[in-house]
């Protein structure tokens, strides 16, 4: 596992208990060097959506958690926030979440002289999506093939 990974597991174990309190749903955690500094990322999320002041009282709880433990090497910068309207798509939640609802799926090669399909979820599993296209024509992808899945919408 590496050090990343290992920060995120670690960060998610602290977060668990302060997210279930407050009856907020974890979405993610991510640990990511940007421009020079490393970012600790906390993505939240609850029914009707989230508040600044959920994520700062998410934020100094777990602030104070990591500052306890103290497993982060590099200095750091710590978010909390919600994951938005192009929220990816990542865990079997999400995608169990998302069945019957409009998503974009986007291809690291061409599939058809295209790399962006939107459809409704159909199905899903470990190795594939299927997805519903606007013509009722159905789309398989396997997962080694996608380089991003989130919610489509619309303005």
């Amino acid at each position: 596992m590496s050090k990343r990974e290992t920060y995120e597991r670690m960060t998610e174990e602290l977060l668990l208990p302060i997210v279930e309190q407050h009856g907020f749903e974890l979405v993610d955690v991510e640990y990511v060097k940007e421009g020079g500094n490393w970012y600790l990322r906390a993505y939240i999320d609850k029914p009707g959506g989230i508040t600044v002041d959920d994520c700062e009282t998410v934020s100094r709880a777990l602030g104070d958690l990591l500052d306890e433990k103290d497993f982060i090497e590099e200095s750091y910068i710590l978010e909390v926030s919600s994951p938005g309207l192009g929220r990816p798509l990542r865990k079997e939640k999400d995608f169990a979440r998302s069945i019957g609802k409009e998503i974009e799926v986007k291809t690291f090669k061409a599939i058809h002289h295209q790399k962006e399909f939107t459809g409704v979820l159909k199905e899903y599993d470990k190795d594939k999506i299927i997805i519903e296209m606007e013509n009722q024509e159905t789309m398989q992808f396997a997962r080694s093939e996608i380089a991003l899945v989130r919610l489509a919408f619309d303005f």
